[in-house]
């Protein structure tokens, strides 16, 4: 530790300088783990500037010319007052196993308004559940990633008598969307707090394909949803790197379908919409060339992944969410 010091600073905002050091970060632990180690939320916002309630917490350690190197990146979101704050943590690949991770979370731990904090690792990482096994943290949740080839055979999607499938019309539907979204989630800590803003940020990204994002209406009003996703294919140039603009795909794979959520009217639920809406998008992904499709589901959630097992998922990795002692 001695050859290696570190520091770390703490910022409401990051510039753009910043923010463009931290995605490059980003990238280099996804090549190198094959595995995002940032949630979408956490990426969205670093690109459109942050939320309030948020800190970014950046480790930094001597460089050549004693510069300052982006070792290690922490994004702490105290704005959860019932649940407690949570972070996620991401380490340069040439910086591990110096103590940079463990400065990052003791920072954040730092830096919560209660001392409550759940930190989230992305993928089934032995070094991670490591850490947080030496910190006193205990897994609290797990985010499973399933999979499933679309080359095998797909069954024909039966709409329920009585509903129609449209797809969705920006502006036009955001605000029926938003509502019904926080109706179907309401008890699900991420989904049901989306906001016509999030929608938005979402709407303005790249992958965004109005196409692929189903509507179920009966007699005109909005009673489910499915929204497919494609990972891949988009590149990100960076203006900001000391050698010049460059281009990643920041997945590092083929183009990856991906039932991005699926929401169903309480009162529509044991009708087979859900079943119909997954699968009118499996059969769009396919239709697109895409030859994988994923999906992410709590696994306490058991009928939903029996229901995704019978579609011909399975488990591929997790996500999980470690709480620290009270």
């Amino acid at each position: 530790m001695a050859e290696h010091p570190f520091h770390v600073e703490v910022l409401a905002k990051l510039d753009p300088d910043e923010t463009d050091a931290v995605a490059l970060l980003a990238e280099r632990s996804t090549e190198h783990d094959g595995v995002r180690p940032l949630s979408e939320h956490v990426s969205l916002h670093l690109r459109h500037g942050g939320d309030e309630g948020v800190r970014h917490l950046l480790a930094y350690g001597d460089g050549r010319g004693n510069l300052p190197h982006l070792a290690g990146y922490a994004h702490l979101d105290v704005t959860d007052e019932v649940a407690g704050s949570s972070a996620e943590v991401v380490v340069d690949p040439a910086w591990r196993r110096l103590g940079v991770g463990r400065l990052l979370v003791d920072a954040v731990r730092a830096e919560t308004p209660d001392g409550r904090l759940r930190l989230w690792a992305h993928g089934e990482s032995p070094a991670a559940s490591g850490l947080a096994a030496s910190l006193g943290f205990a897994k609290a949740r797990e985010l499973m990633q399933l999979r499933r080839s679309l080359s095998a055979p797909l069954p024909p999607a039966e709409v329920p008598a009585g509903v129609t499938v449209r797809a969705f019309v920006p502006a036009a539907d955001d605000e029926a969307w938003v509502a019904l979204n926080s109706v179907i989630f309401a008890q699900h800590p991420e989904q049901g707090a989306i906001t016509h803003a999030d929608l938005s940020r979402r709407l303005d990204e790249p992958w965004f394909d109005a196409a692929g994002f189903f509507l179920a209406e009966r007699e005109g009003t909005l009673v489910g949803y499915h929204w497919t996703k494609v990972h891949g294919g988009q590149p990100i140039v960076h203006t900001h790197d000391a050698h010049g603009p460059h281009t990643h795909d920041a997945h590092g794979h083929e183009p990856l379908g991906e039932v991005y959520v699926v929401g169903v009217q309480p009162s529509e639920r044991g009708t087979g919409l859900g079943t119909a809406l997954i699968l009118l998008g499996l059969h769009h992904l396919r239709s697109a060339g895409l030859l994988q499709a994923m999906l992410y589901v709590d696994a306490d959630n058991t009928a939903a992944i029996a229901a995704y097992r019978r579609l011909g998922f399975t488990h591929w990795d997790s996500d999980v969410q470690f709480r620290s002692p009270m």
